[in-house]
């Protein structure tokens, strides 16, 4: 299994072995039961993930969960797989599948902050400071003159900000509780608490663990003959 869905608990700190803090974000990850595979290019598996009443869903949805003989579930994702493995749909999938060391990309959505100024949002600079100046925190213009006349698309302007889908790559799994179904993780990941998480294996980075150098074989050159 290339992923997993979670829920994200809250964040906590632990001490290294140089007795230095290390910020952890805890990760309620799975278990997860499989609802359908797909044999596409590459492969998918659907998980679903959270228990949910089946009164709060619509007929359709629980209809394919009666089909399937699976409990009603809340958060449904597509995540890839590898071939090599058949799974079956009801089968549960757990936080085993990740190890002290590995390295994951976690996707989720951002905390919302409502309707903010440029300052905030795209970090502007602001103008002068000083007293009588009123351009302090404001846009300012935004047009050019006669070329080209009109204003840029893609501006960077006041607006929404946040509540947005966003991946953070590369975080080191530090501790796997396999009894609790906890996955520790150093470094913080987007959303609030109690939001759901797509906890991947990582793209970019492998275990350090299972890359190994082979040892360079030592040649030895004869003595030259002295002349």
């Amino acid at each position: 299994m290339v992923g997993l869905l979670g829920k994200k608990i809250g964040m906590t700190q632990i001490f290294d072995s140089d007795a230095r803090v290390v910020a952890l974000t805890a990760i309620e990850a799975g278990p997860c039961f499989v609802l359908e595979t797909k044999k596409s290019t590459p492969q998918k598996i659907k998980l679903g993930f959270s228990p949910i009443k089946e009164t709060k869903l619509k007929k359709p949805e629980l209809g394919f969960f009666k089909k399937i003989n699976v409990a009603p579930l809340r958060f449904i994702r597509e995540i890839p797989f590898n071939e090599t493995k058949d799974y079956k749909v009801g089968e549960e999938v757990k936080v085993d599948i990740f190890n002290s060391g590995d390295f994951v990309d976690v996707t989720g959505i951002s905390i919302g902050k409502g309707f903010q100024g440029g300052m905030k949002r795209w970090h502007w600079k602001g103008g002068p400071q000083t007293h009588g100046s009123t351009s302090k925190r404001r846009v300012g213009s935004i047009g050019s003159s006669t070329t080209p006349g009109r204003v840029y698309k893609g501006h960077h302007m006041p607006g929404h900000m946040g509540f947005d889908r966003v991946t953070v790559q590369n975080l080191k799994v530090v501790k796997v509780d396999l009894e609790h179904n906890l996955l520790l993780l150093k470094g913080a990941v987007p959303g609030h608490k109690n939001s759901f998480l797509i906890i991947k294996k990582s793209k970019k980075k492998v275990n350090k663990s299972i890359v190994v150098d082979k040892p360079k074989e030592e040649t030895k050159q004869e003595p030259k003959e002295k002349k």
